[in-house]
């Protein structure tokens, strides 16, 4: 069983910057794929990046350039550096693992984003 925790999520206005973290307990992170998802009000939940267990890193067109996806598998962490941040990122964001086989994803609780105008 796996326990995600995310944190760094707030109020930031439009142009702004935020790292997201999320730290991984109760598994080896090394084995997982973990993605960060964002999920706006009324709107279904969305991949926004992703770095696998391999080493591969994909984003969302609509956060290329302003994103970044990382991870420290001696920290059990993944993180999310946002930049240039605009309204429309504005979202609960949850971290995924997902084992590579796809036997097992977890989720952690989420953590609001909101970027005013």
């Amino acid at each position: 069983q796996v326990q995600l925790v995310e944190s760094g999520g707030g109020l930031v206005q439009a142009g702004g910057s935020l790292r997201l973290s999320c730290a991984a307990s109760g598994g080896i992170f090394s084995w997982y794929d973990m993605a960060w998802y964002r999920q706006a009000p009324g709107k279904q939940r969305e991949l926004v990046a992703t770095f696998s267990s391999g080493g591969r890193i994909n984003y969302a067109d609509s956060v290329k350039g302003r994103f970044t996806i990382s991870r420290d598998n001696a920290k059990n962490t993944v993180y999310l550096q946002m930049n240039a941040l605009e309204p429309e990122d504005t979202a609960v964001y949850f971290c995924n693992a997902n084992r590579w086989d796809n036997k097992y994803t977890y989720w952690g609780q989420g953590t609001q984003v909101t970027v005013s105008s």
